[in-house]
């Protein structure tokens, strides 16, 4: 099994009808886990990618009826190195 992380984020509050279709992921069989953040507006979805693609995840969520706005990166950004002169 590899575990894969992908995060959401959407404009629109879901309604009430979305949010209970969201929670019913959980029932997708590789869904691992589910959550769902309304202060960042963002979802976050832990899947089996041995069983479900990030596409076929997004489809899964688009048809719970949350707008999705598009993919936040999970990882941090990347702090440039400054080069330090060399000691002569």
């Amino acid at each position: 099994m590899t575990t894969v992380d992908i995060l959401y984020r959407y404009d629109e509050q879901p309604s009430e009808a979305a949010a209970m279709s969201l929670s019913r992921l959980r029932e997708v069989y590789g869904i691992r886990s589910m959550e769902l953040n309304e202060a960042d507006k963002t979802v976050r979805i832990e899947y089996d990618a041995t069983r479900l693609t990030a596409a076929t995840v997004y489809q899964l969520i688009r048809r719970a009826g949350v707008l999705v706005a598009g993919e936040v990166s999970l990882l941090a950004p990347e702090v440039p190195v400054e080069a330090t002169p060399a000691a002569s």
